[in-house]
């Protein structure tokens, strides 16, 4: 299981045009990580609390939840 790495977070979030960090995170799973996949991405999330606290306030429950958020932006 990958462990995001926040303080690489932190140094893309200051390069990064989005003001919500939930959509910076998401970019940056993607770009740091390579990962494309609503199932990865999710199963990351949930095995972390930071993680878990923005899915939770956006509602995500479940993967299908964040592929749906996913073609949202």
């Amino acid at each position: 299981m990958i462990k995001i790495n926040w303080d690489e977070y932190k140094e893309h979030k200051k390069y990064s045009v989005r003001d919500d960090n939930f959509e910076i995170l998401l970019e940056f799973m993607k770009s740091f990580y390579n990962m494309n996949n609503p199932t990865d991405i999710y199963n990351t999330f949930i095995a972390d609390d930071i993680a878990v606290m923005m899915l939770e306030k956006r509602g995500i429950k479940n993967a299908e939840d964040l592929e749906n958020y996913l073609f949202k932006l």
